[in-house]
């Protein structure tokens, strides 16, 4: 198959990236520097429809397909990869899974002011002592005269306590199955539900920007209807959720690569040591051209797998192409900031130069949405091999 972009894509890549140049690019240095969450920035990523792109036109959204959303990521992940990766959680973990999984009540309550990008949603899978292990969920959620009562606590949940956050929807066990394995449903909990509160915001290594919280719930009451698809299916939901997920994870990375490329570059031709660009160098040079084909090959895995999902081919194929694509890019994105800062030099050390936020930020791409410890599993499983 052939994974070149369309003339309508690329339009489109040059509208965000003219957004970014224009409304993040000026001021990501100093929102990263107080860690400032712009709620103003993140509503006109809403006007300008980027929450809104998967979406149906019924709920305001734009109806494009899934290669568009990560074109879009890519393009925000070349300038600021906090910007990049509110807008890949605010649709992959805050709309798709009601889109995907709610009832018409629930699409027709939340998605509207989501994709509108006036309000963000999270998702509560990870808690401090689960994540990928589901059987280990300490989240309980008990109904009780119509209402579920949950009680717990959720850790690193993206878009989970901004301004504008109108609610995260929470793992929980709500019953045992046969032999004592845990049964886990999806809850949406409403934001100004009493009990439910978002604790102070991480002191992260990177994604300054971006909104982190821990949650806790204490007697959060939620009525009974905001149970979100099947109960006992809140796992399985996000797991299909994860799959895509994973490839908007590589689509960020690959900007942060073409960014770490295109400062690099540009850097190599300005720089002179002994009377020459330092560009001349093969030791210079050479590195530069190796982040080239990193970003070449990131963009080729990456769509491909974006392409896959949109023609329907979400079965195995699938969920192998979006770990093989989250795997490499991810690993290429640490990669490509340590060559950057490198070649940099002292100034790659100071905070005021991109490439020094760019390597703070590149570590977490190696373990959100699954580790690099996890694809690895993954890709080996899908190859056939018994691996635990």
């Amino acid at each position: 198959m052939d994974f070149e972009l369309s003339r309508e894509h690329e339009d489109f890549r040059h509208v965000v990236r003219d957004f970014a140049a224009e409304r993040i690019a000026p001021y990501v240095a100093q929102w990263d520097r107080d860690h400032h969450f712009p709620v103003d920035a993140i509503q006109a990523m809403g006007d300008l429809g980027l929450f809104g792109l998967t979406a149906p036109e019924e709920y305001g959204g734009a109806g494009a397909d899934f290669t568009s959303l990560c074109v879009a990521i890519e393009e925000l992940g070349r300038v600021d990869q906090s910007i990049g990766i509110t807008l890949e959680a605010g649709v992959g973990l805050g709309i798709s899974p009601i889109l995907t999984f709610g009832s018409d009540a629930q699409k027709e309550r939340w998605l509207p002011d989501l994709v509108a990008g006036r309000a963000l949603a999270g998702f509560g899978l990870t808690e401090p002592g689960a994540g990928s292990d589901a059987g280990a969920t300490a989240t309980r959620a008990v109904l009780d005269d119509g209402s579920w009562v949950i009680n717990g606590s959720k850790q690193f949940i993206t878009n989970s306590g901004s301004a504008i956050t109108s609610l995260v929807t929470v793992t929980a066990r709500t019953g045992e199955r046969e032999g004592g394995r845990a049964e886990i449903s999806a809850i949406i909990v409403p934001s100004d539900t009493p009990g439910f509160v978002a604790e102070r915001s991480y002191n992260k290594l990177g994604w300054h920007i971006s909104d982190t919280h821990p949650l806790t719930f204490t007697d959060v009451r939620v009525p009974e209807d905001h149970l979100l698809g099947e109960r006992g299916r809140g796992y399985a939901q996000f797991l299909a959720t994860l799959d895509d997920g994973r490839v908007a994870i590589a689509a960020l990375a690959v900007g942060l690569i073409e960014g770490c490329l295109e400062l690099c570059r540009d850097y190599a031709g300005e720089r002179h040591t002994f009377g020459v660009p330092i560009g001349s160098k093969q030791g210079v040079a050479f590195q530069i051209a190796d982040l080239a084909v990193m970003a070449a090959a990131g963009r080729a895995l990456t769509y491909r797998a974006a392409a896959m999902k949109d023609a329907g081919r979400t079965g195995p194929e699938f969920k192998q192409a979006a770990s093989i694509a989250k795997l490499y890019t991810s690993e290429a994105a640490v990669t490509a900031t340590r060559v950057a800062t490198q070649i940099f030099g002292g100034y790659g050390f100071m905070e005021e130069y991109p490439v020094a936020r760019f390597y703070r930020d590149a570590k977490i791409l190696e373990i959100g949405e699954g580790t690099s410890e996890v694809q690895r599993m993954l890709i080996a499983r899908g190859l056939g091999l018994p691996v635990d």
